[in-house]
């Protein structure tokens, strides 16, 4: 009887001990991967508030650069018609003066216009020799070296207008418009200060529009008078 007792008592801590030794079940819960600073790896991009379920927001980029602007060309053979800022004459400039102009009629393109009225020029005197200091007459021979737009200078090449005084004694101006001879004589003395009209201006067929008068035997072109130069080389304004 003793002995039954005891191996029910030793069966029964068996069983405690083998109950005690068990770990108990642990249930892991898998978390979302999460990106950190530097693994790599981009974050998605939220989706709006009121986008619908399973939309991404579209990535964002930097705004289109504008637009270059288009350059128009002037082709060779084309006149750009200026009107002097300041008075020349061939006895009192000389070779290699700088003189200043605007532009007297606006130069188009294709119907656009491609340089303004009153864009500002400027040209330098090639030639100027006084009655008495050259065989024949007295010579002024000008050429316009630069144009400006909208605050960007253009170097241009043009023929040279040149105007001569033949004879001595002979109160009566020739213009000829480069070497070719394209010239015309237009204007005449003009009375008035400077900003009247001096001169009538010519169209592009007509060669060189603007006034010339001698003074004191000398080839004198006033302040406002107005000139016509050929390019000789095709002009690109942006």
């Amino acid at each position: 009887m003793r002995r039954n007792y005891a191996l029910v008592c030793l069966a029964l801590l068996l069983v405690l001990l083998l109950a005690c030794g068990k770990s108990p079940n642990t249930q892991t819960t898998e978390q979302p991967a999460t990106s950190t600073p530097g693994s790599g790896a981009a974050a998605p991009t939220p989706a709006p508030a009121n986008a619908a379920p399973g939309t991404r927001a579209a990535s964002t980029r930097p705004a289109d650069k504008p637009a270059a602007a288009v350059a128009s060309t002037v082709p060779a053979g084309d006149h750009i018609v200026i009107r002097l800022g300041e008075t020349l004459s061939s006895k009192r400039n000389n070779s290699g003066d700088a003189f200043s102009a605007t532009v007297a009629q606006p130069v188009s393109v294709n119907g656009v216009t491609v340089i303004p009225q009153g864009a500002t020029a400027s040209g330098t005197v090639a030639d100027a020799k006084a009655l008495g200091k050259f065989k024949g007459g007295a010579v002024l021979r000008v050429v316009l070296n630069q144009i400006s737009v909208n605050g960007k200078n253009y170097p241009i090449q043009t023929e040279a207008v040149t105007k001569s005084l033949k004879g001595k004694g002979k109160r009566s101006a020739v213009a000829i418009g480069g070497g070719a001879g394209l010239g015309a004589l237009i204007g005449g003395l003009a009375g008035g200060g400077k900003g009247a009209a001096i001169g009538a201006a010519a169209g592009a067929g007509a060669g060189t529009a603007g006034a010339a008068f001698t003074g004191n035997k000398d080839i004198v072109l006033p302040a406002e008078s107005t000139l016509s130069f050929k390019l000789l080389q095709p002009l690109e304004v942006k």
